[in-house]
């Protein structure tokens, strides 16, 4: 029986995943990955699958435990095993290659005199494929560019023409709250962003304080964007008025953050309302604007005969 309830508790651990978190390179971006190996190290190297096979990664640690344990943790990549003595070698070189790999290639682009501006090169570690990375305001002719390549490489050359957010995401850098850019650190999209986000969140609409690395809109106006979109919709719209004790007051501005309003009596004076106070004020039905025909009605009298019966 012993035996019997040794080898039931063996059998979870060999199933249970651990999460991490590593890079492909030192400098990129950061991903969740599981394994079954329990005790890999910080700075450790590991064989990581991916669509082309299998790559090396670092790992940078665990990953935060899961706030909701009855949820599947979804991770991007699984750690395959550890890397062998000449992966190793050839991993610390790989960074050391795509170097000079950008260094030929920038040479080759001011040789045909293109217009477009070098960002990254990215070498799948089996060396089946390298990828360019590039920005241009146009279209680019890049076909004599991709032979001299594959000529100097004997590879499959990938040119890819990358905007302006991607660009920073593959640069990396630090945002103006102080902490690593989140294109570069976390994110792994990038959602559509609008100046009614701004407006919604009470945000000053100044292009150097709502824009980022980028010198696009802040990818940050989206993380509580739809919070403060359900807190407006539970107050008082700007324009209502309110009855307070027998006295009209009309909703000038809202605060999410603090719950609250800003009303202005028959007075002009203004007046902060925190939510007990204008949950229990009543609020009236929106005035009716008067139709043209009633106007043209009371302004105006009708010159023609009444007609008999």
């Amino acid at each position: 029986m012993s035996e019997q309830n040794a080898e039931q508790n063996s059998k979870p651990e060999e199933t249970k995943f651990h999460y991490y978190r590593m890079r492909f390179r030192h400098d990129g971006q950061e991903f969740t990955a599981l394994a079954k190996m329990p005790n890999l190290r910080r700075e450790e190297m590991v064989m990581v699958k991916t669509d082309h096979g299998l790559e090396p990664a670092v790992v940078y640690g665990f990953a935060p435990a899961n706030p909701q344990p009855d949820v599947d943790r979804r991770a991007s990549f699984e750690i395959s095993r550890r890397p062998t003595s000449d992966e190793e070698i050839r991993y610390k070189k790989l960074a050391a290659h795509e170097d000079s790999a950008f260094e030929i290639c920038q040479k080759l682009i001011d040789k045909h005199e293109l217009i477009m501006r070098l960002i990254k090169v990215e070498k799948f570690f089996n060396g089946s494929k390298m990828i360019f990375y590039f920005t241009a305001d146009s279209r680019v002719d890049f076909r004599a560019l991709v032979k001299d390549l594959v000529q100097e490489f004997r590879t499959r050359v990938e040119m890819r023409q990358v905007g302006v957010r991607h660009e920073t995401k593959m640069i990396g850098g630090i945002g103006v709250c102080g902490r690593e850019l989140c294109c570069s650190s976390f994110m792994k999209k990038f959602d559509s962003v609008s100046i009614k986000m701004a407006k919604e969140q009470d945000l000053p609409l100044n292009p150097t304080k709502i824009s980022g690395v980028c010198n696009r809109l802040l990818c940050c106006l989206t993380y509580e964007y739809d919070n403060y979109k359900t807190q407006r919709r539970k107050m008082p719209r700007v324009g209502r008025r309110l009855k307070i004790e027998g006295e009209i007051f009309r909703v000038k501005r809202q605060i999410p953050l603090q719950q609250a309003i800003v009303v202005s009596g028959s007075d002009g004076e203004e007046k902060l309302l925190v939510e007990p106070d204008w949950t229990a004020a009543e609020i009236l039905k929106a005035e009716k604007a008067p139709r043209k025909s009633d106007k043209k009605g009371a302004g105006e009298s009708s010159d023609k005969p009444e007609k008999k019966a």
